[in-house]
């Protein structure tokens, strides 16, 4: 993608959405691109509402917060219901295989399962972060697939970079 791209990332506390943003953020960075990270949860933390907000950039970065997504990635049923207005016309939604279809014809909505190829295929839910990465860099090539690997590998706690780099490779290979 060129210029300018927003995403937002959200779901519930606990599903690593935080970490996924600061990973996509700095991933542009080693791109070479302009980026900008920001964040908010409900005070639940653990499974109260959860979203990240990245944008990155060919220029410079004028204001710090998503207004309108072009790229939103819902985990949960709620944070689809709540964030999906604030999805671009001709914009990308990504959303887990359990959240229900929305009815907007105005973006091309890519239905994916992201929890379970993390719990199936890699054995644990907490990688479902890295996989949602995956996905959404196979689905718009927002940043290369070196430099997302890099800032996974580089945030990821030491002795899981195995693990991340297997939930980073599903979620490529789930579209």
């Amino acid at each position: 993608m060129k210029g300018q791209t927003e995403v937002r990332l959200s779901g519930s506390g606990g599903q690593g959405l935080i970490l996924a943003g600061i990973i996509l953020a700095e991933a542009a960075l080693i791109d070479g691109k302009n980026s900008i990270q920001t964040q908010s949860y409900g005070p639940e933390a653990r499974g109260g509402a959860s979203k990240a907000e990245v944008i990155i950039s060919d220029t410079e970065i004028n204001y710090p917060k998503v207004r309108k997504c072009d790229v939103l990635l819902s985990l949960t049923q709620k944070s689809c219901d709540e964030y999906l207005d604030s999805l671009k016309k001709n914009g990308i939604l990504i959303i887990d295989k359990d959240v229900e279809k929305p009815e907007r014809t105005d973006v091309k909505i890519f239905h994916v399962p992201i929890i379970e190829k993390a719990v199936n295929n890699i054995g644990i839910s907490m990688v479902a972060n890295i996989v949602a990465l995956g996905a959404i860099n196979g689905i718009t090539k927002i940043v290369s697939e070196e430099a997302l690997k890099e800032a996974i590998l580089k945030r990821v706690p030491p002795g899981t970079e195995k693990v991340n780099e297997k939930a980073y490779e599903q979620g490529l290979n789930i579209i």
